[in-house]
């Protein structure tokens, strides 16, 4: 019988435990495989009821000169958490566009561990999280080259922006570096709206609460950058609403 991990498990120390219990045990990872030369694209829209926990869990292998784009938005649940587990063969690729969106007292996670298994590999990673009331949002991101994959060039970019000063945002970006030809890059920012830029878009008639909508929103698209331009909308009115929300 799986047992309920605890704080000292360093991939759940900052998540909500007693919510956890609501969606113990876990459901196994769904299995996705990327062909040699395959090309996959997959949008998530995670916006449980408010009340729900909700974990998600994908392993992906990406075959050699495969790649995958993963683009999603997590924003719904009392916990909502989406870890993807990524194994990275000759020359593929993988690139995560992500947006954590949360208020009240939600807790909401991304938890990345992306291998680079094999030479020439290429994989980035795009976070941006928004949080209000009493949220804590977290990204946990590990980035692991293994000793003959060189050549291998792998980013993480996560950013977060605080809507009050009772939110939580955690980053914690890891990288386990084996080979010694690598170009290998990460940096993490908590933040709040530019008072400048806000004060600028007051002067030109902008309601301020219109303008706060505005500035997220652009704060956010970059996340969905890569992705179809279907998709693009759709997570895009999805971030909106949710934004909205955030805002009321």
């Amino acid at each position: 019988m799986e047992v309920l991990p605890t704080t000292r498990d360093e991939a759940w120390r900052y998540s909500d435990l007693a919510a956890l219990e609501g969606a113990w045990p876990l459901a196994a990872p769904e299995e996705i495989m990327v062909p040699e030369g395959g090309d996959l694209a997959r949008v998530i829209v995670q916006d449980a009821g408010n009340d729900a926990a909700v974990v998600q869990h994908y392993r992906v292998t990406i075959g050699a000169e495969g790649r995958a784009a993963f683009h999603l938005l997590n924003t719904g649940g009392k916990l909502g958490r989406i870890e993807i587990d990524v194994t990275l063969h000759r020359a593929a690729h993988f690139e995560l566009g992500a947006a954590i969106l949360g208020g009240d007292t939600q807790t909401l996670e991304i938890v990345t561990s992306v291998q680079h298994a094999e030479p020439d590999g290429t994989s980035n990673q795009v976070v941006r999280s928004v949080l209000g009331g009493q949220a804590t949002g977290s990204y946990l991101g590990r980035i692991g080259v293994a000793r003959h994959a060189q050549k291998t060039d792998a980013a993480q970019s996560v950013k977060a922006m605080l809507l009050a000063r009772t939110a939580t945002a955690n980053a914690k970006p890891e990288l386990e570096i084996y080979a010694d030809d690598v170009k290998c890059a990460h940096g993490a920012t908590v933040g709040e709206l530019d008072r400048a830029a806000l004060f600028y878009l007051a002067s030109r008639g902008l309601p301020p609460a219109e303008a706060k909508a505005l500035l997220l929103e652009a704060f956010v698209a970059g996340a969905f950058e890569g992705a179809s331009e279907d998709a693009r909308a759709d997570l895009q009115e999805a971030a909106r609403a949710a934004l909205r929300r955030l805002l009321a």
